[in-house]
């Protein structure tokens, strides 16, 4: 029987980064992946919001990961009468130009490279990697998990174990860590991937999402607060066309899912006009996927509040009900909870105690992480169900655009401050590796340039047509910063204490500001005649500069 001090199961977005940081800090460890190759149970795609990268594992933020599209705002469509046309747009989410594009709210990604990629960093790091391997019980001893058993009946005896399996996981079941997630938690996403030739995508969509919101009966979009709008990612070259609904509806019905995502599809690309004039004549069927998440899992206090741990096992991410309420995006949790896992799992190991109680610092940590904690239980998606039921166009626009537009800074401004500040204690000079991450990601973009999977190498330098003034700028003025910021780390950390405690108020100053900041980035968008030209240039830079300027 072989043993490992550390076993994680699942290669998705979580284990990997879990195992990375184990195997770094010395200890023997197994990661698992039931999957031939990595990735291939989630070969879809989504958007991983800005804070994900910049507040989730370093060599995340510091690496080059397979990014398929950068995104700067979200275009909501609300759909009040699909056959009269009748529709209203927010478009408040943007980064506005001379930010945009190369300033991102976030970037669009396979799963499938991504997830690979983050696996082969793990291995580099000294983790061993197994395939095609399914976990199908826990080991016990002395009344803790000591390890897994995998359906070929083979036993791996594990100082610790960390389950990044998944929404669709049994093992923490088997565990009698928790319980089974009721089915109106869960919901299922169709999901159509297209082809597009890149050149028209980039001049059709640009670097916007667009989402859909209509009322039930119009039949366009998912039963509102039961699952998504209808939501549109553009890739590279590619398109996905996905919604999802709710296993079960709040009123105990269970939807004929089949019968109803092919009317919805069908209503639709057949009458709404950007689908239909611009997107359908362009697209090739390549695949359609099915997806299931704990989407409303943090809403639940009962399941919220139950354990991520027992001795001698962590879950982390989709398995630990870690689900964005309203982004439907599980990436970011999946990240931060695998670096707390991972730092718990090594101080577990090396005070040689993976008993419940040392293991409940974990939960702790997770509890009062503040991104985590406002993305499982933010309540605007829930709630579209509220505007159905009064059926009050008012009511659905202001969920809207407290989710998907500006208003979203008034319910996640004090999280996010609180999360800056905090990453600023430990390192002042993170805020030099934020700017240099997007510009190396938009580099990376330009180019398809990333390590591993299948990524390109950095395109021939043409050492004559290198913006050489501006690189220098670029980087002395970045050195600048981290010199100043390292000799006053000990400034930054006293002001960042003093300054904690006012980050709960973020939310409600942002609130009353709201009016004067969108009325702000209406007026920077209406610029864009005049900052446009400088947004090119800063294109232009990118694409030029050596991209050792941005490592």
């Amino acid at each position: 029987m072989e043993a490992y001090d550390v076993v994680v199961v699942g290669a998705g977005f979580g284990g990997p980064v879990a195992a990375r940081k184990c195997a770094e800090a010395g200890f023997r460890t197994l990661m698992l992946e039931r999957s031939e190759k990595v990735g291939e149970k989630v070969i879809s795609g989504l958007t991983i919001p800005f804070y994900g990268f910049l507040f989730g594992p370093a060599f995340i933020r510091d690496g080059n990961p397979p990014i398929e599209r950068p995104v700067d705002g979200i275009i909501n469509y609300i759909i009040k009468d699909i056959d009269a046309g009748d529709i209203d747009i927010d478009d408040s989410l943007r980064i506005p130009k001379p930010l945009s594009p190369v300033i991102s709210f976030g970037y669009n990604a396979y799963c499938q490279p991504l997830c690979q990629w983050e696996a082969e960093k793990a291995v580099e790091a000294g983790a061993e990697l197994r395939t095609s391997v399914t976990v199908v019980d826990v080991l016990r001893e002395d009344g803790k998990v000591a390890g897994v058993r995998t359906d070929s009946g083979e036993e791996i005896r594990a100082r610790l174990v960390i389950d990044a399996e998944g929404s669709q996981g049994l093992l923490a079941i088997r565990a009698g860590v928790r319980e089974k997630y009721p089915p109106e938690v869960i919901s299922l996403a169709d999901i159509y991937d297209y082809e597009i030739d890149k050149e028209e995508l980039d001049e059709l969509m640009g670097h916007t999402l667009r989402f859909c919101w209509g009322w039930d009966e119009q039949k366009v979009a998912p039963p509102l607060g039961q699952g998504n709008g209808l939501m549109v990612w553009p890739y590279r070259g590619s398109i996905h066309f996905m919604q999802d609904q709710c296993l079960r509806l709040a009123d105990g019905q269970v939807p004929n899912l089949k019968k109803l995502f092919r009317e919805y599809h069908e209503n639709i690309t057949g009458k709404l006009p950007w689908w239909r004039d611009e997107i359908a004549p362009r697209i090739r069927l390549r695949a359609r996927m099915w997806e299931s998440f704990e989407i409303f899992v943090g809403l639940d206090r009962e399941l919220r509040e139950m354990p991520n741990h027992v001795g001698g096992m962590i879950l982390i991410g989709d398995a630990a009900g870690l689900e964005s309420t309203e982004l439907c995006d599980g990436v970011p949790a999946a990240w931060f909870s695998a670096d707390i896992a991972g730092d718990v799992a090594i101080e577990a190991l090396r005070a040689g105690d993976t008993s419940r109680q040392f293991l409940a610092r974990y939960d702790e940590r997770i509890r009062a992480h503040p991104l985590l904690q406002w993305s499982i239980t933010a309540t605007n998606r829930f709630n579209l169900r509220f505007a159905q039921e009064h059926h009050d166009l008012a009511e659905l626009k202001k969920y809207v655009h407290d989710g998907w537009g500006l208003g979203g800074f008034s319910h996640m401004s004090s999280a996010l401050a609180e999360t800056v500040l905090q990453a600023l204690k430990e390192d002042p000079t993170v805020i030099t590796a934020w700017i240099r991450m997007f510009f190396r990601y938009y580099f990376n973009w330009v180019y398809e340039r990333y390590d591993y999977s299948g990524g390109r190498e950095a395109p021939p330098r043409d050492r004559a047509s290198e913006p050489r003034v501006a690189q220098a700028a670029f980087r002395g003025t970045l050195l600048a910063a981290d010199t100043v910021l390292r000799a006053l780390k000990p400034v930054v950390r006293a002001a960042a204490d003093l300054a904690e405690p006012l980050t709960r108020y973020a939310n409600p100053a942002m609130k009353a500001l709201l009016p004067l900041v969108e009325a702000l980035v209406r007026g920077m968008v209406k610029m864009e005649p005049v900052t446009g030209p400088l947004s090119e240039r800063m294109v232009d830079f990118v694409r030029r500069a050596d991209p050792g300027v941005f490592a």
